[in-house]
């Protein structure tokens, strides 16, 4: 490094040495440069290529999905791609449609996330300030003063008592240098992109629900149907019984046979009204109402039909459609910005420090021109012998990162485990229904058959009894695996991820807040498309 001394004679000129300090200062710059990198985790070409930013740059990860659905090829299963956003319309149900508009309104759950939203704009926004001076203050201050009359090496006459009174300004800025503060903003936007989707997989679930708790309504109700008519065919049979035994030609054991088997159809009543019960309070919850009954509302209805195949698209559509996977592939991007933030603590914080004021011991001099003060000058502090803990508070970013790497990646996995679910469902519950149906039309000619006979004395009313209970359980079976067909058609809308969309087109609390259409990853940021975040690990001579 020159010095002074070390100028050449022809820059003893004043243009000369202004030039060899301005090459001094040159030489320390470059200095400390390449000291601050080589006691750093980033490289100054990575440093360069981050846009100015130290740490590493964000690029989404792969997910595991698979090729293609396991029963893709059988029949009832259409893998084209299809809109989604309105898929319950597919049953062609008025009432259905209705209850998932007014839950859309009026579920609290959603509002719930939507306000989420809010907060997270909120706190981008305040990190989009810390790019600014992040102090400023104005300061007032009227005092009267004392000062010692025993103070060692006091001058003399000086007054002992004064007043002072002082007004101004102070900022603080520190310096974007490294791109702590530019990463702070990416995280919050990453945030922010979170907490839409948040919304929208509050959507995806609340439909489904509605949907699921609408269509188990329905199958209670046909449920009950079938119970109401095994009760009058056993109250008959029951009628029989006893007429017999009275008569003299019956048997008590027959009778008490019929009446058994009438009052375990009557305790199944109460426990299917039960569970109807407890439908309707889930679907008055799900509506954003008190609880009431909203039977006589809905009135009685057939169990939905389903159309004759699903659309389930590829497997691959997976990762664009479902909210809960772009939410959690958002979070990831937001902790690969919080290393960027850690591994700035790792370098010097560069600030711009300064204080305009008045100051003047008598108020009516304060604002005159000789009473102004200042002072303006930079600042550099840079956190040494911490024994390691700035490294280690990367490791832990970085170690929450790839956590949330793996959440992405087991989320993916469970996703496509729900499609299949939902589809095996769908498919085996209609070969189910039929043979059901068959075995429950088949019992009700039996039952019959045995009301009829039961009436000739000679008739074993063992058989009556038999035919009657089995009828009870097939024509239940029959009711259930109707309505498995649906909620498996309901359970793959919902794996599939349609639904959300249903934002862009009814009225919504919070639909100012919300943009139409996904969430891009690349939307709002095009710096998020470089190299994903690598294990974190800085040289033995960082573990100060």
């Amino acid at each position: 490094m020159l010095s002074s001394q070390q100028c050449p004679p022809q820059f003893a000129t004043l243009r000369g040495f202004a030039t060899c300090q301005a090459t001094q200062r040159v030489c320390t710059l470059l200095v400390c440069v390449m000291f601050v990198f080589s006691s750093g985790c980033t490289s100054l070409r990575d440093y360069v290529h981050n846009g100015f930013k130290v740490g590493p740059n964000y690029q989404k990860p792969p997910a595991p999905v698979a090729d293609h659905w396991i029963d893709s090829k059988s029949k009832g299963v259409n893998v084209a791609t299809k809109d989604l956003s309105d898929w319950w319309l597919v049953f062609n149900d008025p009432v259905l449609n209705s209850l998932v508009d007014q839950a859309y309104r009026q579920n609290l759950d959603v509002r719930t996330a939507g306000t989420r939203i809010l907060a997270a704009r909120a706190q981008r926004n305040i990190a989009a300030g810390n790019l600014f001076p992040q102090f400023q203050e104005a300061f007032a201050d009227v005092s009267r003063n004392a000062i010692s009359g025993n103070t060692a090496n006091l001058p003399p006459n000086i007054s002992r008592f004064f007043d002072n009174n002082a007004a101004g300004f102070n900022l603080a800025w520190e310096i974007d240098f490294w791109g702590r503060f530019r990463r702070g903003v990416e995280a919050a936007e990453a945030e922010v992109d979170a907490s839409i989707e948040n919304y929208d997989d509050a959507l995806v679930l609340l439909i489904s629900e509605v949907a699921s708790n609408y269509v188990q309504i329905r199958v209670f109700q046909q449920r009950l149907k079938y119970v109401a008519d095994n009760v009058a065919i056993q109250t008959l049979l029951v009628q029989q019984a006893e007429a017999r035994l009275k008569g003299g030609v019956g048997r008590k054991i027959d009778q008490g046979q019929m009446r058994s088997n009438l009052t375990d159809t009557l305790a199944l009543r109460e426990q299917l009204e039960i569970g109807l019960r407890l439908a309707n309070n889930r679907l008055c919850v799900l509506l954003g109402i008190p609880v009431r009954d909203l039977i006589p509302e809905l009135k009685a209805g057939p169990i939905p039909v389903t159309p004759p195949e699903v659309v389930v698209g590829i497997p691959a559509d997976l990762l664009r459609r479902r909210p809960d996977l772009r939410r959690a592939e958002r979070l990831v991007a937001a902790q690969s910005a919080r290393i960027g933030i850690a591994t700035a603590d790792l370098y010097p914080r560069f600030s711009l420090l300064g204080t305009l004021g008045y100051e003047a011991q008598n108020f009516t001099d304060l604002f005159s021109s000789k009473s102004f003060i200042g002072t303006i000058g930079p600042n550099v502090r840079w956190d040494i012998l911490n024994y390691g803990r700035l490294v280690n508070g990367i490791r832990v970013q970085d170690a929450v990162f790839q956590t949330r790497v793996l959440d992405y990646q087991n989320a993916t996995l469970r996703a496509g485990r729900e499609v299949e679910d939902g589809i095996v469902l769908y498919l085996r519950a209609q070969s189910q229904s039929g043979q059901l149906a068959e075995s429950a039309k088949e019992a009700k000619i039996a039952a019959e058959e045995a009301v009829a006979l039961s009436k000739d004395v000679k008739f074993d009313l063992n058989v009556a009894f038999v035919t009657s209970n089995f009828l009870v359980a097939q024509q239940d079976k029959l009711a259930v695996s109707q309505g498995d067909i649906v909620l498996g058609l309901i359970q793959v809308y919902k794996a599939l991820g349609g639904g959300w969309e249903i934002r862009n087109s009814a009225a919504g609390a919070f639909d100012g807040a919300l943009p139409r259409g996904p969430r891009h990853p690349g939307a709002i940021r095009a710096r998020a498309r470089l190299l994903a975040p690598q294990p974190t690990d800085c040289p033995p001579a960082m573990n100060r």
